[in-house]
Order: C-alpha cells, then structure tokens, then sequence
C-alpha cells in the first residue's frame, strides 16, 4: 500500500508499535478463530440514518494509520475504508433510518444496526468487541471495551466502515436537499443546518424526535 512507503525508520517504527498495542483485546481471546469488532456512527446527528460496521481482520493483519475514525481526516477514512474491505475476513456495514430512529428511539435503533450488520457477514464470528456496549439479543459472546475504537484494531476497522459509509450517504443527500450543508455537517446540528432547518423546515431524512427544539 502507499502508506507504508510514506513511512520509513524511526516513525514506520513508532506506528507498527502503535497498532501492536491495538492488537491487545485480539491477542486475549486467541482461542477464538475470528474476532469482530463492531461500532457506530451517527448517533448524535438531527438527520440521517445511523450505521454501524462490523469488520473481522486476519490475525496477521497489519493496517498502518488504523484508528478511531473520529481521529483520522477525511481523506486517510476513505483510503482506510478502501484496505479495510480489501484486506478483511468479512466486513459488513448495517443501517437503522430516520424513521426507525423516530419508531423505537436512537439507542435501540443503533442496536438493530449492528444486530444487521453482525448478520451480513459472510464468516460467523465466535467473538464480538463492542466499542461500550453489548448489544441484546445476540447470542455471539461480546464484549464491551470502553473507547474501543482507539483501543482495538478491529474496533477501529469497525468504526471506519460505519462512519464512512454514513458520510456517502449523507452527502448524496445533500444532492437532494442542498440547503442544509449536509455534505459538510453530515446531519449534525451546525449553525447552518439548524438555521437551514428554521427557514425551510424539515426534510424526510429528518429525526423528528431530534429537531423538536428547532421548529
């Protein structure tokens, strides 16, 4: 891959050493044959759907840059995202709409997603890491890692894939409803959207439960 010839001595060093301490939760349950790590994103936007992503990597995996998607730029998600999928066991990314969100609330929403996502893996996995939760209603052992997707590779994998995924989505709806900067704000509530929201009232990507105190 190119990022391994834009890192050479002492920083390649510094970085491999980095991921191998990623590496700790997977290296605990080596009696399990395929981990997955399973994470959100967007559970905090007035729009959109949420996602969340489910990503098994090979045990001799080694992905550099692997993070939090929270802590990465934009351009290194979309070239993680791509390695992710390229290099994974099995990835999955699963999706709970507006609507749902509305239906059954965000939290139980965000289950349902990675319930979906954890379904629409190719390999069943024996071991979910859950960026601090544990999902109902699944019988796979899980467990949950407080700040997991800076603390496990596959947390992180997970992570990657649901906000990237999200963020595709976001700014095709932005396409249709260009207002709202939602290519930009991917459906949180910035000044401009909450303004947009004020002038030209919700569109169908909307959480209405969210939006209560703007219009």
């Amino acid at each position: 891959m190119a990022a391994t010839r834009t890192l050479k001595g002492e920083k390649l060093e510094k970085e491999l050493l980095r991921l191998e301490a990623m590496k700790e939760f997977e290296r605990q349950y080596e009696d399990c044959a395929f981990i997955c790590g399973v994470d959100e994103a967007g559970r905090g936007p007035l729009a959109g759907p949420v996602a969340a992503g489910a990503a098994i990597l090979p045990r001799d995996c080694t992905i550099l840059y692997l993070n939090d998607s929270k802590k990465l730029t934009e351009k290194r998600r979309e070239e993680l995202f791509e390695e992710i999928k390229e290099k994974a066991v099995a990835w999955s990314v699963g999706i709970a709409g507006p609507e749902r969100i509305d239906e059954i609330n965000i939290l139980r929403a965000t289950y349902e997603a990675m319930r979906s996502a954890i379904s629409g893996l190719k390999t069943v996995p024996d071991l979910l890491l859950n960026d601090a939760v544990t999902i109902p209603d699944i019988t796979i052992r899980q467990i949950p890692i407080i700040k997991g997707d800076a603390k496990s590779v596959s947390i992180a994998a997970a992570s990657i894939l649901a906000k990237v995924t999200r963020d595709h989505m976001m700014m095709e709806y932005d396409k249709l409803f260009p207002e709202y900067g939602f290519a930009k704000n991917k459906g949180y509530g910035t000044a401009v959207h909450i303004e947009a929201l004020k002038n030209f009232g919700p569109t169908p990507i909307h959480r209405k439960t969210f939006i209560k105190n703007f219009v």
